[in-house]
């Protein structure tokens, strides 16, 4: 059984959102972004996997499609397969 402590990964890049790997399979994988004020993952699509963004802690701002959402701790989102998603964060902290 592989279990991490998801607070204890936590690793900022003050150049650009980091992306940190959790877990993957041949089938899935897991990964945990720090996203520093005013920082974003661009905007994309890929098809043949969904995405689900899930807030560890602060707030988020969710692109899925064309709607757009702010994510609090404790939410989460699912861009199925295809649609285009990105995430940045415009808060202060």
């Amino acid at each position: 059984m592989e279990i991490k402590d998801l607070k204890s990964l936590v690793q900022y890049n003050p150049e650009k959102m980091a992306k940190i790997p959790v877990f993957s399979s041949d089938k899935m994988f897991f990964d945990l972004y720090a996203l520093l004020p005013g920082q974003a993952q661009k905007v994309h699509a890929h098809e043949g996997s969904d995405k689900i963004y899930y807030v560890l802690e602060g707030e988020v701002v969710v692109r899925i499609g064309e709607e757009e959402a702010l994510l609090a701790p404790g939410m989460a989102a699912l861009a199925r397969s295809g649609e285009a998603h990105g995430v940045r964060n415009e808060s202060a902290r």
